[in-house]
């Protein structure tokens, strides 16, 4: 964590790690790493809130939590941007990291792959690697989505790729 801000260690640092080394086809010991994502996901957002820094929704969209969908924002020249996010856990998951995906965005940005999925290879890629299992959902939100959200949505909105949702309104109402 040498290099990194202070604001980012202090989050990281209040990010319950997980223990279990489990993926979707192992059973019980997935319900239990399933168990684990969730304590540090409800760590994590409580920890948002209570710095007024909440910027992201998910929940698991199916029952054995291998699909997750959700909304996440970012405030921009205090105009709030909100994307739809959606993320499949791998199978060799936890070993690899979810891709995180904003369909919204898909196309607008050179930092994204097919789909929406975002660039998250040179940076975020050996820091999972090199935390597995430790880390998880909310550690690549906080590590991986958040810092791509706060590169990209200020370069996308200057450049007029994304507009807000009440500039859309108001131009086809004209």
């Amino acid at each position: 964590m040498e290099g990194w801000d202070p604001n980012t260690k202090s989050t990281l640092t209040q990010i319950p790690l997980l223990t279990t080394k489990a993926g979707p086809r192992d059973g019980a010991a997935w319900t239990t790493r399933l168990k684990e994502e969730y304590k540090a996901l409800i760590a994590y957002t409580q920890m948002n809130k209570s710095n007024d820094n909440d910027w992201f929704r998910i929940s698991a969209a199916n029952p054995e939590g291998t699909r997750w969908t959700g909304k996440c924002w970012y405030v921009h020249n205090l105009l709030k941007y909100e994307f739809d996010l959606q993320f499949d856990i791998p199978v060799t998951y936890p070993s690899t990291a979810p891709e995180l995906e904003l369909p919204q965005l898909d196309g607008k940005t050179q930092k994204m792959y097919r789909g929406g999925k975002i660039c998250l290879t040179v940076h975020f890629k050996p820091l999972w690697a090199k935390n597995c299992p430790r880390f998880g959902i909310a550690h690549a939100l906080c590590l991986g989505l958040a810092p791509w959200l706060a590169a990209e949505v200020p370069v996308l909105v200057d450049s007029g790729m994304i507009k807000h949702k009440d500039d859309a309104t108001s131009t086809s109402e004209s």
